[in-house]
């Protein structure tokens, strides 16, 4: 196979691009207000800037065209400049976007959430995940009156906050006692959690994880972890940023069939807008409002939270999946995805050294060496290549706006990729690799 379109040279940038490069670097650190948008997670060949996105595809600055995978850090499930949305939160903006009192449209965003998530009994709306997952672990801890937190060790990210990245090695700036306040368990693996329990007893506040990353949970692995939660007092907290509209209308929780105390919602919800949500059962969600007679909490109060354009995106958005077959489309273009990449990859040989994995809503790529060690090089060899050829993937989370063409062009052009990255593991990637690897995000150093 070959895709039809114009093979960029590696490093070929506009002098303009490079410039706007230096001057971000000179006033935002890392060059961008994401890690995972930074230089360092993509090869040099990667478009410096996005300027324009409609549906599956991106322009960057210099004109180029990509069909996008990760859409927005898996933001935006819908599609770029999804008309209905946009539509939507242009009429908002002609009343306003923020008061100094509640907007009726605040009520309206809340019951709609809410009709679809089941056990939720109430909402808080703010900005992003990490902010919704660090009140869910504040009203935890005020709920049960203890201070650890447990969260799972193979799920990456659940906030920018001190309790989770304290975790991780880039713990620079975090106070040790604040470090010590969070354990860690495995996914999957029930006795981890149960050595945790039995080594922290009547500590633990909240325990914290994803549904799912990867692979399903076996054994009934939510469900012991949610009963080993309730025997020893500890609030249960479904992390859904990610798998929340992606998996089901009613988040991964509908589909695995489990209710939380507590779950957090973001990403997907506005189809890239600021919007995120902590829900959760009434007992632990009025702490942080006026009708109780118990210790008050400062859970969440954002002077954006609210804003009415961002609500906007996230009704019209919800209405969308209700009213269109949203989540079946990426569930069918995922699986259409998945086993036409499993193919070329089998006809070429490559089983051992690259995987496709995940669910068909949610999937990713690994890359191995000749060895069949995990690899950041090849990794970055492999988007080098993709790249030259239109696309934009350091992962490949699909979107409702991604056609059958633009799914088989992506197929296509991975498999002429695969070319280059089969000649790299029998002569070595340096030869093929232009420049530095990329590199991991939780790193000491730069």
């Amino acid at each position: 196979m070959a895709i039809n379109t114009i093979e960029r040279h590696v490093n070929e940038q506009s002098p303009a691009a490079l410039k706007l490069q230096e001057r971000a670097h000179a006033l935002i650190p890392g060059g961008c207000h994401t890690y995972a948008k930074g230089d360092d997670q993509w090869p040099l060949n990667a478009p410096r800037f996005i300027v324009r996105g409609q549906g599956c595809h991106v322009w960057d600055s210099d004109g180029n065209e990509y069909i996008e995978y990760g859409m927005g850090c898996r933001a935006v499930t819908l599609g770029h400049g999804f008309p209905r949305v946009v539509e939507a939160t242009r009429k908002a903006l002609d009343y306003g976007c923020n008061f100094s009192r509640p907007a009726p449209i605040e009520v309206e965003c809340a019951e709609l959430f809410l009709s679809l998530i089941d056990g939720a009994d109430m909402v808080k709306f703010c900005k992003d995940g990490s902010g919704a997952t660090t009140g869910a672990v504040k009203l935890a801890r005020a709920h049960t009156g203890r201070d650890h937190v447990a969260l799972c060790a193979d799920h990456p990210f659940f906030s920018t906050a001190d309790w989770f990245i304290g975790t991780t090695v880039m713990d620079a700036g975090i106070p040790k006692a604040i470090q010590d306040l969070s354990l860690t368990f495995r996914y999957n693996d029930l006795e981890s959690v149960k050595t945790l329990f039995e080594q922290n007893d009547g500590r633990i506040a909240a325990l914290i994880l994803e549904p799912a990353k990867y692979e399903d949970p076996k054994d009934n692995f939510l469900h012991e972890v949610q009963e080993l939660c309730r025997r020893n007092g500890t609030v249960f907290i479904l992390d859904e940023t990610i798998t929340g509209f992606r998996w089901h209308n009613g988040g991964a929780q509908k589909y695995y069939n489990i209710v939380p105390d507590l779950s957090v919602f973001g990403k997907a919800f506005g189809n890239g807008f600021a919007i995120s949500a902590l829900a959760g059962k009434r007992e632990l969600m009025e702490l942080g409002g006026l009708h109780h007679d118990k210790e008050r909490v400062f859970l969440l109060s954002t002077t954006h939270g609210a804003e009415v354009h961002s609500l906007a995106a996230g009704i019209e958005t919800m209405k969308t999946y209700i009213q269109e077959p949203v989540i079946e489309t990426i569930w069918r273009q995922g699986e259409r995805l998945k086993t036409g990449l499993d193919k070329v990859i089998a006809d070429r040989g490559l089983q051992d050294y690259v995987q496709i994995i995940g669910k068909p809503c949610a999937l990713v790529f690994a890359c191995r060496d000749a060895q069949g060690h995990a690899s950041q090089d090849y990794r970055t060899l492999f988007l080098q290549e993709t790249i030259k050829r239109g696309l934009l993937m350091t992962s490949l989370i699909i979107s409702y706006s991604h056609t059958d063409e633009d799914v088989d062009r992506t197929i296509a052009g991975i498999d002429d990729a695969l070319e280059v990255y089969s000649q790299a593991l029998d002569e070595g990637v340096d030869k093929y690799l232009v420049g530095r690897p990329s590199k991991s995000v939780y790193r000491k150093f730069n």
